[in-house]
């Protein structure tokens, strides 16, 4: 058994769920969350800005299970900007600090050529152990 997780306010996901409580009720699994807001809408093309709504988009998942970003164990980012995101690392620490606090997980960040919604700019997925 497993409890499907998506925030009250947000649109029905369409081929997939925000995320997945295990029947054990411990683990998490967080669907690839992307910069838009909870009506699935970009408010900026700006990489800082769409990561830091991607973080909140997690905490947002995660507290549907009472979870935080401190139960987090493993993110994956995909970016579509390598340089982008090198240039910005100061900017992404310190919104990923203000958004997850000092939680700091294992992490892989993979470059792609693109994204399935043609704005988005980073697309995080995330673990998490409660």
């Amino acid at each position: 058994m497993k409890t499907m997780l998506s925030p009250e306010d947000w649109p029905r996901p369409k081929g997939y769920t925000n995320g997945i409580l295990t029947s054990g009720g411990n683990t998490i699994y967080v669907s690839g969350q992307i910069g838009w807001n909870a009506q699935q809408k970009f408010e900026s093309s700006d990489f800082v800005a769409q990561t830091t709504q991607a973080l909140r988009n997690i905490k947002a998942v995660l507290k549907e299970a009472d979870a935080g970003p401190e139960h987090i164990v493993r993110m994956i980012w995909y970016i579509t900007d390598k340089p982008a995101y090198l240039e910005s690392q100061a900017k992404i620490g310190a919104a990923y600090r203000e958004v997850m606090g000092k939680n700091f997980p294992t992490m892989s960040v993979v470059e792609v050529v693109a994204l399935v919604e043609d704005q988005a700019k980073v697309e995080i997925e995330v673990t998490a152990v409660i």
